[in-house]
């Protein structure tokens, strides 16, 4: 059996994962297909 607090991580982990792709989503509106150079020079700052 889950524990409560296994299933509250759970939870949050895939509204992260949700609102990460609605975020994904309006950058890529935003920039197009640089979206994604973007976000790559970012994570090897």
């Amino acid at each position: 059996m889950y524990q409560k607090n296994d299933i509250q991580l759970a939870e949050k982990i895939l509204k992260l994962d949700q609102l990460r792709d609605e975020l994904y989503e309006e950058l890529m509106k935003t920039l197009g297909s640089r979206a994604n150079e973007l976000l790559r020079k970012l994570q090897n700052c």
